[in-house]
């Protein structure tokens, strides 16, 4: 056990020192770190919300803005589904509570209008055995006819589980496009999202990102009108207030020509003629080729573009638009235009988000943080370091050695992966310490023992060293697996401990048996013991 090879000797050693390269630029401000050349290591530590500041943003899914939108689509399904052939007499076709219904006028038709409710309760998903499972919606049949699709309690919590699911998607596009490092975004029970921003000076922009909805449609327009008016909307249209000017509303078609899944790309630019902030779009090859055929049709109208329910401009078709892309101006600025591309960019929400919970995290609160965790930090290594030298005299200085190798290894992993720490990784960090002398003492220990029972000095270290092996590894494969089950399961500061101290538990490993056990066969190599001073 106490022989190593020297291409061994040659490997350990790198790996020290590839730890300590590339720790070296956290030791420098970011703007030095930029000016060095391209050869050199420049990546640095990420600090977390609670050590540099930011934002923490809480949303949730608003379940009734949600229902409310998705019952207003079922309810134009519903109306081209009775209009199809044989066409389905009705009356009283409207949402009601958490539903749609209707009343069917012929008995004799209830069946028909039966089977083509039953294909709008949209299956989410299906039994092992390939039979219906949960559906989104519930049909009820009267014996009077009156019919009604209402939404599964089992069905809005699996959409709502989706939703989270999209919407962490969507978020982190959008937030990855502007540009903060290292986010965090995870969800939080059935119908929460937690939103961390290490660094950003500006939650309220983020807020403007993360929170608005951004569905995008096109509509043809059929009217408009001024003033705080209403016009009961006919069938197949919708008024949408104009974002510009509240006090002008359009009449337009309720269904959609184009929607925001058809854009493939779009850019915050400057109109050439009036020199203002426009973002500029283009279309899918399928969009392209709808958006040409609507405005060969169409020349001369009004083609209304829709963003979050609000018309953001409503250009006039003066020619048929071949080239599958466009431009969408309004008085935007030129980070409110280079937003609404990001926006556009990411996709659109699946559903609204309200804000539960918001946080700013200014950076002095964090320097303060850092001073805490780093005394403590200094305080607990240099604790173990004098219990260490007390208890095994240069043997405790080999360990802390390999002590100082194994934290500096930490930091070179965690700069390497990009891995926020937080103050609770910090306490991991501190914790590792404490584990690592403990793989150490079981070492040392194991080694007096075989030399309190007679052997010689190289063969109770040699084999302290390897009976001790297998106890170390098990002692911490354990404690890994328990650090593995509170990354997985926990979220926030503890996965932050989690992260640190599985680092920890792997470079000990490193460290306590492998560095130390090469500095003692130096050590040995060079001195020739007779006797162990343990």
């Amino acid at each position: 056990m106490l022989y190593f090879a020297r291409w061994k000797i040659v490997l350990i050693l790198l790996v020290v020192l590839a730890g300590l390269v590339a720790i070296v630029p956290n030791f420098f401000s970011k703007e030095t770190v930029d000016g060095w050349p391209d050869w050199l290591p420049r990546k640095q530590l990420t600090l977390g919300l609670d050590l540099q500041g930011g934002a923490y943003l809480l949303y949730e899914v608003d379940r009734t803005d949600y229902v409310e939108k998705r019952l207003r689509t079922l309810l134009s399904d519903v109306r081209k589904a009775m209009l199809e052939a044989p066409r389905v007499g009705y009356t009283g076709l409207a949402i009601q509570g958490d539903g749609v219904q209707l009343r069917v006028r012929d008995p004799a038709q209830i069946d028909i209008a039966r089977e083509r409710l039953q294909n709008l309760q949209n299956p989410l998903s299906t039994t092992l055995l390939g039979g219906a499972g949960v559906n989104e919606f519930d049909l009820t049949v009267g014996e009077d006819g009156l019919m009604r699709l209402s939404y599964s309690p089992d069905g809005l919590d699996q959409r709502v589980r989706g939703i989270v699911s999209q919407s962490i998607e969507v978020i982190e596009r959008r937030i990855n496009q502007l540009g903060t490092s290292e986010p965090s975004i995870q969800r939080q029970g059935s119908d929460r999202i937690l939103v961390e921003a290490p660094g950003l000076d500006d939650p309220e922009r983020l807020k403007a990102i993360v929170g608005q909805t951004a569905q995008l449609t096109f509509h043809l327009v059929e009217g408009q009108f001024q003033g705080a008016e209403t016009q009961a909307p006919q069938p197949g249209t919708i008024v949408v207030p104009s974002a510009e000017n509240p006090d002008l509303n359009y009449i337009l078609q309720d269904t959609p020509l184009l929607t925001g899944e058809d854009l493939a790309d779009a850019q915050a630019a400057f109109d050439q003629r009036t020199n203002e902030p426009i973002v500029n779009f283009r279309l899918t090859t399928a969009g392209g080729r709808a958006f040409a055929e609507v405005t060969q049709q169409n020349v001369g109208r009004l083609f209304a573009i829709v963003l979050d329910e609000k018309v953001i401009s409503a250009p006039q078709i003066r020619e048929p638009i071949l080239g599958g892309s466009g431009q969408i101006s309004g008085s935007f600025s030129v980070q409110s235009a280079n937003d609404l591309a990001i926006l556009l960019r990411a996709g659109s929400l699946p559903a609204k988000l309200t804000i539960v919970e918001e946080r700013s995290v200014g950076p002095g609160l964090g320097a303060d943080s850092i001073e805490a965790g780093r005394l403590a930090s200094i305080v607990g290594i240099l604790a173990v370091f004098t219990f260490m030298f007390l208890a095994y005299g240069f043997f405790g200085l080999l360990a802390n050695l390999a002590v100082l190798v194994n934290v500096i290894l930490i930091f070179a992993i965690l700069t390497v992966l990009g891995a926020a720490l937080t103050l609770p990784g910090i306490a991991g960090i501190v914790l590792t310490v404490g584990t690592a002398v403990d793989s150490n003492v079981l070492i040392y220990e194991r080694i007096r023992e075989e030399y309190r029972n007679g052997r010689s000095a190289i063969q109770s270290i040699d084999i302290g060293f390897q009976r001790a092996l297998g106890t170390i590894v098990d002692a911490n494969l354990t404690t890994l697996i328990a650090a593995a089950v509170l990354f997985y399961l926990g979220s926030g500061p503890v996965r932050g401990f989690a992260i640190t101290h599985a680092i920890g538990i792997i470079t000990t490993l490193f460290t306590a048996f492998t560095f130390t056990r090469l500095l003692v066969a130096l050590w040995v190599r060079w001195r020739r013991p007779t006797v162990i001073n343990l």
